[in-house]
């Protein structure tokens, strides 16, 4: 099921919106006619290229309509991104740009929209709408029942000549990672098909300082996403014990942070509840290490009076910073650790972004390079246990704490002490 090559012709190579030349995988992923194909696999194989050529396929006939979607709005205006690459490609052509509806419109009358699905009400904004092509890119950020939902809005006149199709594109991992490899890579449906694509099937990027970056990553991104591996999932890969260096005492001149994750029920009975954790890490010279973890199961009232008595031993030169929950609730929360037990001291309400693995993977690719010591003390085990079970051990209450320390601490990390996404207390300048 493929393009004839006279059309293929017309449609793509003669095709005046179509600025750069196809490679050889976009070639293959837009001469197909199933009704739907994924383009995925390793960062860097042309994705964004090539599901904005197979918009433009089809602008010379009228009546023709598509619309191309992201997870969220903020998505599709980065830089460099797919509503950023197309006005790249189509300023200063005869194409017009209709701002309010986020929709290219072609003398043709064809038009492309711009979508997002961020909440799971937003599909139904298509309810009443008609498109011959839908798009999604970076797919694994999709839920499914969204995808599926909007397969009731690809329909065309019964005289047609317009291939319905869906397309779209994405890296392994995500959310969604799961229902798309099963969609794609496993399932063999006669009307879908999977382009695979990597780093070096796209001649146009720089492909050496490309591949330098993503070996910076946690080890299952850097296969994910450099090697395009749709078998490697996060199952405890993330973190090994070998990693960290045991040392025998912390720098005393390191800059110091300690990040405290508390428990949200208390240990009654033979529940199994999370700990509340307070990790101090440090950082000189380029290295961190991991200076102390207070892991409990206490009341309200005795963490309070733990968490005071921790600061005062840990002194006013270490900043402190604790996770705080959505809402009114949360940020009640840290104004009262704020104005009542850490008065006097450098302390910080944090908002984390992001699920718990992300968070997680800058910290993971620190360890795996080496950067991250621990002082030798009978909380290592514990420790070690946890993090090599992530994300699939009881707890990870430890991580929390560990990924929220470095988030703080690095030195490069854009969130680094700042005010913008925390809440600054305690009477201490931060």
């Amino acid at each position: 099921m493929i393009l004839p090559p006279e059309l293929f012709s017309r449609f793509v190579l003669g095709n005046k919106y179509i600025i750069q030349k196809p490679t050889d995988k976009q070639a293959r992923f837009l001469v197909r006619l199933e009704k739907e194909a994924f383009y995925g696999g390793s960062a860097g194989g042309g994705k964004s290229s090539a599901l904005l050529a197979a918009a433009l396929m089809f602008v010379d006939i009228p009546g023709y309509s598509a619309i191309i979607f992201r997870r969220t709005y903020r998505d599709l205006a980065l830089p460099g991104a797919l509503m950023d690459r197309a006005n790249e490609w189509l300023a200063g052509t005869d194409a017009r740009w209709k701002a309010e509806d986020k929709t290219w419109i072609f003398p043709s009358g064809a038009s492309i929209t711009f979508g997002y699905l961020d909440a799971p009400n937003d599909k139904y904004r298509y309810q009443g709408a008609e498109f011959q092509a839908i798009f999604f890119d970076e797919l694994t950020q999709i839920r499914e029942n969204d995808y599926r939902y909007l397969f009731s809005r690809l329909r065309r006149l019964k005289d047609s000549s317009i291939p319905l199709r869906v397309r779209s594109a994405s890296n392994p991992g995500g959310v969604g990672h799961t229902w798309v490899k099963n969609r794609f890579i496993v399932s063999k449906a006669a009307d879908r098909i999977f382009i695979p694509a990597g780093l070096a099937d796209n001649p146009y990027l720089d492909q050496d300082s490309y591949r330098q970056s993503l070996m910076a990553l946690d080890p299952v991104s850097r296969e994910q996403l450099l090697n395009g591996d749709w078998d490697i999932e996060v199952q405890g890969n993330m973190f090994k014990r070998h990693w960290f260096e045991p040392v025998d005492m912390p720098d005393l001149n390191s800059k110091k942070v300690r990040y405290w994750d508390l428990a949200a029920t208390s240990h009654t009975g033979d529940n199994d509840p999370d700990y509340t954790v307070g990790l101090k890490l440090g950082y000189s010279n380029g290295r961190y290490t991991i200076e102390d973890i207070r892991r409990v199961r206490l009341e309200p009232a005795e963490v309070e009076r733990l968490i005071r008595n921790t600061a005062q031993m840990d002194g006013k030169q270490c900043q402190i910073f604790m996770e705080q929950e959505p809402g009114s609730s949360g940020k009640a929360l840290i104004d009262h650790y704020a104005r009542r037990v850490l008065h006097g001291f450098r302390f910080k309400g944090v908002k984390p972004t992001g699920s718990k693995i992300v968070r997680a993977q800058p910290v993971s690719a620190a360890s795996e390079q080496g950067l991250i010591r621990i002082v030798k003390s009978d909380w290592n085990l514990p420790f070690f246990e946890e993090i090599e079970l992530f994300p699939n051990g009881t707890h990870d209450d430890q991580i929390d704490a560990f990924s929220g320390a470095f988030s703080c601490l690095n030195p490069n990390s854009a969130k680094n002490l700042s005010l913008s996404d925390a809440s600054g207390y305690g009477g201490i300048p931060m």
